[in-house]
């Protein structure tokens, strides 16, 4: 005795349950995403903050490297080297500290919402992935040292060793 204005019960089928997990999950990697673009941007802030220092601490030792016959092209390799290296050790910590994050979510995982057995794992972090990660951090941190490095490539000898 139910008619269309006053239905009293729904009927929800697999498929747009599918649909509504899959509109969240989309939801949640774009957030995240975003995240982890801020990340980045104050990652590469930082490098090329602390790059800028060294230059100016260093403005004397650049000089003598100079006046001693060293080319623009090989002082900005120490640069962008010494800030990709930086950028390695982000990684390296990025990549610990997120895959224990990830483990620890994916324990909370099994263990709250009963999915699986013991041991068993929600949360996936590939090979692949951690490659990518270490190779966009060191690039990050060479593009973030590469305008400092090249402050310092420019620096003229004798204004260099004249700086206190």
């Amino acid at each position: 005795h139910t008619t269309e204005a006053k239905q009293d019960f729904t009927i929800t089928s697999s498929q747009s349950i599918l649909s509504t997990i899959s509109q969240v999950t989309s939801t949640i990697t774009i957030f995240l995403g975003g995240i982890a673009a801020i990340s980045l941007l104050v990652g590469g802030v930082g490098i090329a903050n602390t790059m800028f220092m060294s230059v100016m601490e260093r403005t004397r030792q650049i000089g003598i490297l100079k006046a001693l016959g060293t080319t623009n092209l090989d002082v900005m390799k120490l640069f962008v080297i010494e800030s990709s290296i930086m950028g390695f050790m982000g990684g390296l910590i990025g990549i610990f500290l997120g895959t224990i994050a990830s483990n620890i979510i994916s324990e909370v995982g099994i263990r709250i919402m009963g999915l699986g057995a013991r041991g068993a794992t929600v949360t996936a972090v590939t090979p692949q992935l951690l490659v990518f990660a270490m190779v966009f951090s060191v690039l990050i941190g060479a593009f973030s040292g590469f305008f400092p490095a090249r402050r310092a490539a420019k620096l003229e000898p004798v204004e260099a060793l004249r700086y206190e």
